[in-house]
């Protein structure tokens, strides 16, 4: 997209979006382009400035920070920790903890050599990384305390 400052024969200038040169072109001689004060189809390029986008760093000035988020509110906080709770008693509840075998369990699970279930255990990063790049699907869950310290 391009836009060109345009004027008519009247000296009115307007602006004029266009897909490239040679669209304006060929509407400026089909008379497609119309003064949008005046109606006039004698239309021409009016001289403009070039708009050069630069960002901060080529200007030698550091980026803006990013606004901070909001900080959650006391209650906001309470709910959040009260909802991790309940997953962390329902995972116990309702999936086999493999410990640090969670790895070699989740690939086993995957390949089909043993009963798919729904498992929890230990990982590293690393081992999160290993288990993605051969298309295992693993969440984490922040693993809140039972009760408030």
């Amino acid at each position: 997209m391009i836009v060109f400052d345009l004027k008519c024969g009247k000296d009115h200038v307007f602006e004029g979006y266009f897909a490239d040169s040679a669209t304006y072109e060929q509407q400026a001689e089909a008379g497609e382009i119309a003064c949008p004060y005046c109606g006039d189809v004698e239309i021409a390029k009016a001289p403009m400035a070039p708009n050069i986008a630069v960002n901060n760093k080529a200007r030698g000035k550091p980026e803006p920070a990013p606004a901070p988020a909001p900080k959650p509110t006391p209650p906001e906080m309470a709910r959040a920790i009260g909802t991790l709770r309940r997953m962390r008693s329902y995972i116990e509840k309702n999936f086999d903890h493999v410990g640090e075998r969670f790895p070699e369990e989740a690939r086993k699970i995957h390949y089909g050599e043993v009963k798919r279930r729904s498992i929890y255990g230990d990982a590293t990063k690393e081992e999160v990384g290993e288990l993605a790049d051969e298309g295992i699907e693993v969440g984490e869950v922040p693993w809140v305390p039972r009760h408030d310290a």
